[in-house]
């Protein structure tokens, strides 16, 4: 009787054996790697007060912060990114940090600023950076016509300090206006609206 002879195999001579060795070490690099980037971080501008739309930007204005954002960090700005002639290009919060999306050039601005009194005072928690809408009742021959928005959607840059006892009644703002609608309110203005600083939501 033939007797077959079962010839074994040993681990390192299949192929299946290196496979698995190089998917092991695979998985180990790529765990490595990610716990690594995690740990690392870069330097980024964060704002130390509000800053508003249209704002020329200042390196006094910001504190540098190290942070771990992993690929996100590339749309942030690092102290060296920071030029001249660089503003705002939306408004931002004390403590956020500087995003290449919310800067820009001040040659390309479509804002500008105009400072309008509130013939009816202003509300609680106005302050820099809040987002308002500019209403305008205009004048009749005797009294106003019925208040209406005039500009939706604008912001506050300042609140305009003055000891005269008028402007204690007729507080002023400055607004962070588009200059398409720069025409309108300086119409208003001169045409003798009384015109209302109100917060968007409101109503």
């Amino acid at each position: 009787m033939t007797t077959h002879t079962r010839v074994r195999r040993t681990p390192w001579g299949d192929a299946r054996f290196y496979i698995g060795i190089a998917l092991v070490a695979l998985s180990i690099l790529g765990v490595w790697l990610i716990v690594n980037a995690s740990r690392s971080t870069v330097p980024v501008l964060r704002a130390d007060r509000t800053i508003t739309q249209g704002e020329a930007l200042s390196s006094s204005d910001f504190s540098v912060v190290d942070v771990s954002l992993g690929a996100a960090s590339e749309g942030y700005l690092s102290p060296q990114d920071l030029a001249a002639g660089q503003i705002a290009t939306r408004s931002m919060a004390e403590g956020e940090l500087l995003s290449s999306a919310a800067v820009g050039d001040a040659a390309d601005a479509r804002t500008t600023t105009l400072v309008v009194e509130s013939s009816v005072g202003l509300p609680a928690g106005i302050e820099p950076g809040t987002v308002v809408e500019l209403w305008q009742a205009p004048p009749l021959d005797e009294g106003f016509d019925e208040p209406r928005i005039l500009v939706a959607d604008v912001t506050v840059a300042s609140l305009v300090k003055t000891e005269s006892m008028m402007a204690q009644d007729h507080p002023a703002v400055e607004l962070v206006i588009d200059r398409s609608d720069v025409s309108d309110v300086l119409s208003a203005i001169t045409g003798g609206a009384a015109l209302s600083v109100v917060p968007m939501g409101s109503r």
